[in-house]
């Protein structure tokens, strides 16, 4: 699609904890002659103030945002500014993340390992009204997923209060580091609360683990 350069910029705000993802898509977008980033956030509660501020047509989101999920962040951005159309920037092609930012309101899909013309193509997509992902992602929506072992109730029961919680903030698309974070312990000992879960669900990795987590999630909504 050939950019309207009589048009006034669309607004695009930035949400990614990782300054250097931010300033990339900032020098890239800022070169489009129909795009300008209006706005930069590194956190949750930093994006809802920018979006009051600017007031975006666009918002760029990540799932793992140093205080919340980007999935909690897309759900609140989706009620407070209903007009902001949202893509997800990830680097999680899995379809449970795919299949819950959908469901939070997210009008695209992008990999960050995606070209940089992707990136812009998915914007454009957006302002038109239409949906955008990579072609992975596309992939993976068109395929079934696979429902597996479902976990028991009576087994998450047998978990321990820290476990639970650990398990809970899985399912809310929190990282290990960002569960670190929230618990005010090391990364290793998130870690090791993951392997007794895995042990205790009888689960064999942690993408069953993760699967399971955001499940459990589901079912608490």
């Amino acid at each position: 699609m050939t950019p309207n350069t009589g048009s006034q910029k669309k607004r695009v705000l930035l949400v990614d904890d990782h300054p250097l993802v931010r300033e990339w898509l900032k020098t890239l977008i800022d070169q489009q002659p129909d795009l300008a980033v209006c706005g930069q956030a590194a956190t949750a509660a930093e994006a809802m103030q920018a979006v009051a501020a600017s007031k975006p047509e666009v918002a760029i989101v990540d799932i793992s945002l140093k205080d919340s999920s980007g999935i909690d962040l897309i759900i609140n951005l989706k009620t407070g500014s209903p007009q902001t159309a949202v893509i997800v920037l990830s680097m999680h092609d899995e379809a449970h993340y795919v299949q819950r930012a959908l469901r939070a309101g997210a009008q695209g899909y992008i990999l960050k390992r995606d070209a940089t013309a992707k990136v812009l193509a998915a914007i454009r997509c957006v302002l038109e009204g239409r949906a955008c992902f990579s072609d992975e992602v596309s992939s993976t929506i068109a395929e079934k997923v696979a429902e597996g072992w479902p976990v028991t109730d009576s087994l998450i029961g047998t978990l321990s209060k820290r476990e639970s919680e650990v398990f809970r903030l899985l399912g809310r698309c929190y990282s290990t580091r960002r569960i670190s974070q929230e618990m005010q312990v090391d990364l290793k000992t998130v870690q090791t609360f993951c392997s007794r879960i895995k042990e205790k669900l009888r689960l064999s990795s942690g993408t069953q683990l993760l699967r399971e987590a955001l499940r459990w999630h589901d079912r608490q909504e």
